[in-house]
């Protein structure tokens, strides 16, 4: 069954971005749960920001899954990528991840490595540069799969990262890790950027998607933009997928605005 998700930011550093409610956690699965979302997807600074005991109550209390968990902090706080260039920070990348990793775990969520896999620095190499990126999805793929999870890679638009930009590159590019607990996100923000036929580019990945972000043309939520959503929504479901549709859009014209558009428009779709 394909599940709705709202996206939470609880980040102090970043103000606004692609995350419907913001600052308040509580508040945020409040409003969620009460509108009929399934899950919630956390972007926090460190593993460590929720504590267990008072994440499980308040997923209890709500009645949400944590659907997975985001790692962009380590780089918007931090600096760090697995494509650094210096040996030390993509080490730090590894660590933070696999802590995030082991957070998202013990709630049966994967995390997520988007802005986190980096760039192709000037006067770097393009092929040391993606054997850096698969070392650490190498690693980082055990170490989800020891904790029974999954790990989730972004192929992100060309505006945000110069390594991998379509899903074809992506499952390309996975298919040739020795692991296999690394899945894709389908981010249609960024698809609609990169891909020619979003639904065609869905159905050439079956079997590779774990995760879905749902953000209109113009990132805000779906409905909002000018993204052909029906031709999408049928190939999400020829692909029998079954996880999780994440809202990474921006919260407007409000976060309650935009979380109403985004279920009403989960709904019209996938209900």
């Amino acid at each position: 069954m394909i599940k709705s998700c709202a996206t939470i930011a609880l980040v102090p550093e970043i103000n606004y971005g692609p995350w419907i409610f913001w600052k308040d956690l509580e508040k945020g699965m409040e409003k969620a749960a009460e509108l009929g979302f399934d899950a919630i997807e956390l972007f926090t600074p460190t593993s460590t920001t929720v504590e267990f005991d008072f994440l499980h109550e308040l997923l209890t209390k709500y009645q949400l899954e944590l659907a997975a968990v985001g790692t962009g902090a380590g780089k918007v706080i931090h600096g760090l990528t697995l494509t650094d260039p210096d040996p030390e920070i993509r080490k730090k990348a590894i660590s933070f991840i696999s802590d995030m990793i082991a957070f998202g775990a013990t709630f049966g969520a994967p995390a997520i490595i988007g802005s986190m896999q980096g760039n192709v620095l000037p006067g770097n190499d393009r092929n040391q540069t993606l054997s850096w990126l698969a070392e650490g999805l190498e690693i980082l793929g055990e170490k989800a799969g020891e904790q029974h999870t999954f790990l989730i890679y972004e192929p992100l638009n060309r505006y945000e990262t110069n390594l991998l930009n379509t899903m074809k590159a992506g499952v390309e590019f996975l298919g040739k890790l020795e692991t296999k607990q690394v899945k894709l996100l389908a981010d249609l923000f960024h698809m609609n950027i990169e891909e020619a036929d979003i639904p065609k580019s869905i159905l050439e990945a079956n079997g590779h998607i774990g995760h879905i972000h749902f953000a209109d043309s113009n990132r805000k939520p779906i409905g909002l933009g000018h993204t052909e959503m029906a031709p999408i929504a049928k190939a999400i479901k020829d692909i029998q997928y079954s996880g999780f549709i994440s809202a990474e859009a921006f919260p407007e014209p409000s976060p309650d605005e935009a979380a109403i558009q985004t279920i009403q428009s989960f709904r019209k779709f996938f209900s």
